[in-house]
C-alpha cells in the first residue's frame, strides 16, 4: 500500500496539472513496482513559499530576486 507526500510551493499549479501529478505517480508505481492502484494514495501538499526555506531564506525572498 504506497502513500506519496508530494510537496510544491503553492505558486499556481493548476488542478488538471495536480490531477495528472497524481494520475502519473500512481501509474508509475503500478508499472515499475507492480502496486496495485486502488491502494496507492499519492498526497499533495501546496506549501505557502513564506513557509518554504532554502539556504536560511524563505522562497518568497528569493524568488524576488
Amino acid at each position: 500500500m504506497p502513500y506519496v507526500n508530494i510537496k510544491i510551493t503553492k505558486e499556481g499549479a493548476t488542478r488538471e496539472q495536480k490531477a495528472l501529478l497524481i494520475r502519473e505517480v500512481t501509474r508509475l508505481l503500478q508499472e515499475i513496482l507492480g502496486k496495485d492502484p486502488q491502494t496507492t494514495f499519492v498526497i499533495l501538499e501546496e506549501i505557502e513559499t513564506d513557509h518554504w526555506g532554502i539556504a536560511g531564506e524563505t522562497v518568497t525572498v528569493r524568488r524576488k530576486r
